[in-house]
């Protein structure tokens, strides 16, 4: 893939992750697995981790996301897993989803990122699916720092680019 294309994704894409971070980070112990919340602040950072390690997957078939995590996520039903996830196995995660999606930036090729993706039901492109991971991890990480902001009056900055963190 162009290596132009490389040096911009990444830096944004990690970006977002890196926001994500931020807010699993600052989110206060009494907040981590309020019951009074739906969905509580793990459950969303879960949630956000468990699609980014999916859609970084080659394709749906035989995806299997890291321990303690099952497949049980994608479940239409809506089955959230049985007990909440330590801030810890969380951060785990989170360090595995952003090993994966700069290896497989750092290896997509022209070729790899202009087929259609096998997720979505093949409306995207591979490349198209990594701006949609990036806006989906994105958009969870604004909804976590609305959370902190309207529970503790303050919520992590913005991230301009991967590694960039304040």
């Amino acid at each position: 893939m162009d290596s132009a294309w490389k040096t911009v994704l990444w830096p944004q894409f990690g970006a977002a992750i890196d926001m994500l971070e931020n807010a699993i980070d600052a989110c206060p112990d009494a907040l981590w697995s309020d019951p009074s919340r739906n969905p509580e602040f793990w459950y969303v950072a879960f949630h956000a981790l468990f699609f980014l390690d999916f859609y970084l997957a080659e394709s749906p078939a035989g995806f299997a996301p890291p321990r303690p995590f099952t497949i049980s996520e994608p479940d239409p039903v809506g089955a959230v897993p049985e007990r909440p996830y330590t801030r810890e196995e969380i951060r785990t995660f989170l360090q595995h989803g952003r090993a994966k999606g700069r290896n497989a930036i750092g290896g997509l090729s022209d070729a790899r990122a202009d087929e259609l993706s096998p997720f979505l039901n093949g409306h995207l492109t591979v490349l198209e699916l990594f701006l949609y991971n990036m806006r989906h991890v994105q958009h969870h990480a604004a909804q976590l720092n609305l959370i902190l902001r309207q529970n503790t009056d303050s919520a992590p900055g913005w991230v301009r680019r991967a590694g960039e963190r304040r």
